[in-house]
């Protein structure tokens, strides 16, 4: 006799089944003149899953979106894992050659685009290999410049007939999200339906959401899935405004005009905040949780003189967005401005789901709790990745020791707080998105000219840092600096381009002839406040 079982699969798409109960007529989106309720959100997601599956899209395919912060982002998160299927969201900024081997490599059935983001893919859809199907949004009423179905004559496929918000196995997969890649490919990082769910849950504590939050989409869904808040706020019964392009103007007046009361993003969009004309003291809270770099106190203090609170977030996609949050102990407030900006700027301490963080030596052995030793942070709880999709081998480098590696070096506070020191890989952090140096220094070494080159990340006021390229040409070879960066904007996205190029005679290298990375960050960084040294 088989004993009964009261254990639930976790499951984020649980979360729209309870709004459209719970909140059935209260606005779960908001977009321009566009807005539905939690129960016309409900009806619309069983629609879109029952038109993928008219479109040949079964348990376990996966479906690719390459779409902005609009209604039809959202509700994918919902539709492909109702159906069972695997979300696969693409970087809006990566080039056509780099979306094309995410479809590729995840084997995507269906890619569902915004009309706008098409139009440079017009010499690459005849190569896509798995896609059979491309479906147009065409938000900006710009129609479609590839062959491809129109959004509306999509969901008319679908029906009303519902579906069991539910799954069979919490641990299958619900969202493949790519890395930037350190190696010159990016890695499908495979999320669960509890690890999506948990997160979620995280997302509503550490952010402080409730019911009444007003979420504005600064950052991009498709990253880290919006670091789980897609599926969060409409877990709690908030409201999302869904928002196409980052504009301090049109945030500002969606603060004042939805009244919003979240959001996320980098460290790029709090300085954009700060500085815009149309900054002014808001009348009620503004939660806002960055990750990317520690705040800058400057920013810091003057986003809290217009009212807002700051949570300061750490993670890698690896770990569906934020792992880490400097919690605030009662001591921070009335602290001397100097020291509350250097606590601020710790990366924290676990998620409440996640197991504590570590900071170990190469040998697994914790550090010392003194601030001064460095070692490499590494994770494992509920947040932590399900592997790489199709790389096993990444996946078992990735989980040596039993523990998630992130590649960042860090010092352990004796509070129990880790601060990032370097990363180990020379990941540059730009506006938020990760950009690696050798998947750049591949791409200037393809030129023609280029003996070698070095790149590492510099200053930059607006966007936090960015990257800069040291080269050394070939003997008699000539080449500019706009020629090296036009060459890398044909090979890649164009924001991992070098702002500067420096042509040198030779790098600084060890004794074995390893190039000396930091001493080039050190110079550039001098008399800077850098995320991984503090003052230069």
């Amino acid at each position: 006799m088989t004993e009964p079982t009261y254990r639930t699969e976790l499951t984020p798409l649980a979360f729209l089944e309870r709004a459209a109960d719970v909140f059935a007529d209260k606005t779960a989106i908001s977009y321009g003149n566009r807005s539905l309720t939690n129960a016309e959100m409900a009806v619309t997601v069983t629609r879109f899953a029952h038109a993928l599956n008219a479109s040949g899209v079964r348990e376990g395919d996966r479906v690719a979106v390459l779409l902005p912060n609009v209604p039809e982002m959202l509700l994918a998160h919902f539709a492909v894992p109702l159906l069972r299927a695997v979300l696969v969201p693409i970087n809006t900024r990566l080039s056509p050659e780099e979306i094309r081997y995410i479809c590729d490599h995840s084997g995507a059935k269906v890619l569902i685009a915004d009309t706008e983001l098409l139009a440079p893919l017009s010499g690459i859809v005849d190569e896509l290999e798995t896609v059979a199907e491309i479906v147009a949004v065409d938000d900006l009423g710009t129609g479609s410049p590839v062959p491809s179905t129109p959004w509306g004559s999509f969901l008319e496929r679908g029906s009303d007939e519902p579906l069991p918000w539910t799954v069979d196995d919490e641990e299958r997969t619900i969202s493949i999200n790519y890395t930037s890649g350190t190696t010159g490919r990016p890695k499908g990082v495979m999320y669960t339906h509890r690890g999506a769910y948990l997160n979620a849950l995280a997302e509503i504590i550490h952010s402080r959401h409730t019911p009444e939050s007003v979420y504005l989409w600064t950052l991009p869904m498709f990253h880290c899935n919006g670091w789980c808040t897609t599926w969060a706020v409409t877990g709690i019964g908030g409201r999302h405004v869904c928002l196409r392009r980052v504009d301090a103007a049109e945030i500002w007046r969606l603060i004042d005009t939805e009244g919003v009361t979240h959001l996320n993003g980098a460290p790029t969009v709090l300085l954009m905040l700060a500085t815009a004309d149309e900054a002014h003291r808001l009348d009620r809270p503004l939660f806002i949780t960055t990750a990317a770099a520690p705040p800058n106190p400057k920013i810091l203090a003057a986003l809290e003189e217009l009212g807002a609170e700051i949570v300061h977030v750490y993670g890698l996609t690896e770990t569906y967005g934020p792992h880490t949050v400097c919690e605030y102990q009662p001591w921070v407030a009335g602290a001397p401005p100097a020291e509350r900006a250097r606590f601020l700027a710790r990366q924290g301490v676990a998620y409440i789901h996640a197991d504590p963080i570590r900071v170990v030596d190469e040998q697994m052995n914790d550090v010392p709790r003194d601030g001064v030793t460095m070692g490499e942070v590494v994770m494992r709880g509920n947040n932590v990745m399900k592997g790489y999709y199709a790389n096993p081998e990444a996946t078992a480098e990735a989980f040596r020791g039993g523990w998630f590696h992130s590649g960042d070096l860090a010092v352990w506070h004796p509070d129990g707080y880790i601060e990032l020191r370097d990363r180990a890989k020379d990941i540059i952090i730009s506006g938020g998105e990760n950009i690696s140096t050798i998947e750049v220094e591949q791409a200037i070494g393809s030129h023609p000219a280029v003996l070698e080159c070095s790149v590492v990340a510099v200053p930059d006021d607006k966007w936090g840092e960015r990257p800069k390229a040291f080269v050394i040409l070939k003997d008699g070879a000539v080449a500019s600096q706009d020629d090296i960066i036009e060459h890398v904007r044909g090979l890649l996205a164009h924001f991992k381009a070098p702002d500067t190029v420096e042509f040198v005679d030779d790098l600084p290298r060890t004794s074995t002839g390893k190039i000396q990375k930091f001493v080039l960050r050190e110079r550039e960084w001098a008399g800077h406040v850098s995320r991984i040294h503090g003052a230069g």
